[in-house]
């Protein structure tokens, strides 16, 4: 019983970690939020140079002020469909860190929404879905007014191999 309450407790621990500042953008019909800290800038859409030989959801890379830095379309690595370029649709520059490798890339997104300040008590763990779905890179899902945001952890969108391949192909 004293286990059960201690674990409840880590929980809400960990979820009061989560409040904060989140740039929130769209998918498809979902909405999901990054925390404002990893976000570097948010810039439009651009000509991406493509890339032979990688994944399908790796766009290509672009020059960002002098600096070549690599662009994901995040509907693709969610295995989404692909969508066609309007004027609403983005790349958010965010700094990524995996063990080792610290990588500046940009995401493809649909539309961006607004910053929102999200408080512990709208925050619930990511439900469970069982062995055979990856959620490690969900931190949790914010309920606000009248939806559900789902909370991104952008550090584990990828995985280190994949990063240390972005680091190399924009050297």
């Amino acid at each position: 019983m004293q286990a059960q309450a201690q674990q409840v407790s880590e929980k809400q621990e960990n979820l009061a970690q989560l409040a904060g500042k989140y740039l929130t953008f769209l998918l498809g019909e979902e909405s999901y939020g990054l925390e404002i800290l990893k976000v570097q800038e948010i810039i439009g859409m651009q000509d991406i140079t493509k890339i032979p030989r990688t994944p399908d959801y790796v766009k290509g890379v672009i020059n960002l002020r002098g600096k070549v830095i690599p662009v994901v379309d995040l509907r693709l690595r969610f295995g989404m469909e692909s969508a066609e370029v309007s004027r609403k649709t983005c790349i958010i520059v965010v700094q990524v860190a995996k063990a080792e490798t610290r990588v500046t890339m940009g995401i493809v997104v649909d539309e961006v929404s607004e910053v929102l300040e999200i408080g512990a008590a709208e925050i619930e763990p990511a439900p469970g879905f069982g062995t055979h779905v990856e959620t490690s890179f969900i931190l949790g899902m914010a309920k606000t007014e009248n939806s559900v945001k789902i909370l991104l952890d952008i550090d584990k969108i990828m995985s280190e191999g994949e990063m240390a391949a972005l680091a190399r192909s924009a050297a």
